[in-house]
């Protein structure tokens, strides 16, 4: 038994070693299928991982360039707010000097208004005057006239003479009068 058991295994192949034909065979279908790999599978996967790297680098560069943006758009956002910021000063600046200029003008309205009612109140006053001291003057002339009448004695009647007598009492009377107000003023 024990040589037929040798006998066997001498004569019987032995499953854990190969056949060096399996052996040959096997070699060359493996190095066909890596040559088919190697020919039509390696670049099938060459261009999937370089297109999943370009979308991934391109998703990256897509990603910093919306970041890039919005830093430009932010910018440009705090530069507008400040641009506001600055119109909004100078509209109020404009609008204080405008104020001060329009209250200016209505005190210098006021200032011109008050000294146009001031020069028409003196006018009518140096008018008024005017008009008293003439009605005063006559009526002095004739009272004048009337008191040198009785006086006299005589009537003084020649209009000539009344007005040379009562002109020259006026202005002896002004003439007078005249140092007494100049030195009150």
């Amino acid at each position: 038994m024990k040589t037929q058991m040798l006998l066997a295994a001498e004569g019987e192949h032995n499953p854990i070693i190969p056949e060096p034909a399996e052996i040959v065979v096997g070699l060359i279908a493996f190095l066909l299928l890596l040559f088919v790999l190697w020919k039509f599978a390696v670049p099938r996967f060459e261009k999937v991982y370089a297109e999943r790297s370009e979308r991934i680098e391109g998703g990256i560069a897509k990603a910093e360039a919306a970041q890039a943006e919005a830093q430009r758009t932010l910018e440009q956002y705090k530069a507008q707010l400040a641009e506001a910021r600055a119109e909004a000063a100078r509209i109020r600046d404009d609008a204080r000097a405008e104020g001060q200029q329009i209250l200016e003008e209505m005190r210098a309205q006021a200032q011109a208004e008050s000294e146009r009612i001031i020069n028409q109140g003196q006018t009518a006053l140096a008018h008024q005057r005017a008009q008293i001291v003439a009605e005063l003057r006559s009526d002095l002339g004739r009272q004048a006239v009337e008191l040198a009448g009785r006086v006299v004695g005589e009537s003084l009647e020649d209009e000539a003479r009344r007005r040379g007598t009562v002109d020259r009492f006026l202005d002896e009377l002004e003439a007078t009068s005249a140092p007494a107000e100049s030195s009150k003023a």
